[in-house]
């Protein structure tokens, strides 16, 4: 079982986490010793810091978006 920082959402922790499971699925190279499910690969990722959250882009008219 991987611990997640504590300072981290638990909601944002397995969303970030599901979106790297699926990147490491498509065959991107894990960040972290490989030897792990895919799932708990990405999990440990994001507990080294290795995958992080971008805030999102701010568009001129103050919406959210690219």
């Amino acid at each position: 079982m991987v611990n997640r920082p504590q300072d981290t959402n638990p909601f944002e922790f397995i969303a970030i986490a599901s979106l790297r499971t699926a990147q490491l699925m498509r065959g991107c190279v894990p960040r972290v010793a490989p030897g792990h499910k895919l799932t708990t690969t990405a999990q440990l990722e994001v507990v080294a810091g290795r995958v992080l959250r971008l805030p999102p882009v701010q568009a001129p008219n103050g919406h959210e978006g690219a």
